[in-house]
């Protein structure tokens, strides 16, 4: 039998709620707004049985990329200067770029892949998400991998 253990990128829509308000009752304690375990799960309104069966199975995205690599795909229109743009908001978030790979444009569109380090990433990575999106010439941008590596 295989014990690696897998791991999945998941909404927080789908997510139960008990998993969630293990989430926020490991932020209360994280941030010392909880003395305990029991403030923590009180204050939340959660067993504290549900948070120890939860507790070192979840965690958000976040804290998971701290020292990972994140692998995007994004969906371009083909326009001059946007790989540029786009590698711009990626290094002044603090991420190193690993792997560029741009498909060549076809109808007016192009896909990107980006291997970037988020080990020193300065900005949450949803806030990174956020600013390749408002750029006009990106259509979409997908989380295809997210993994640990060995410095």
């Amino acid at each position: 039998m295989d014990n690696k253990q897998q791991f999945f990128l998941v909404r927080e829509d789908v997510l139960s709620e008990s998993m969630l308000k293990v989430l926020q009752a490991k932020t209360l304690l994280e941030r010392g707004k909880a003395e305990s375990v029991t403030d923590a799960v009180k204050r939340v309104g959660l067993s504290r049985s549900a948070y120890y069966k939860y507790r070192d199975g979840i965690f958000p995205f976040h804290k998971i990329v701290k020292e990972n690599i994140v692998t995007l795909l994004l969906h371009l229109e083909d326009r001059s200067g946007t790989l540029s743009l786009l590698l711009d908001i990626v290094a002044k978030a603090g991420c190193n770029v690993l792997t560029i790979h741009q498909t060549i444009p076809l109808q007016g569109r192009a896909n990107v892949t980006l291997s970037i380090d988020t080990s020193s990433i300065t900005i949450d990575f949803n806030d990174v998400i956020d600013r390749l999106l408002k750029l006009d010439a990106v259509d979409q941008v997908d989380i295809i991998g997210s993994g640990g590596y060995n410095k």
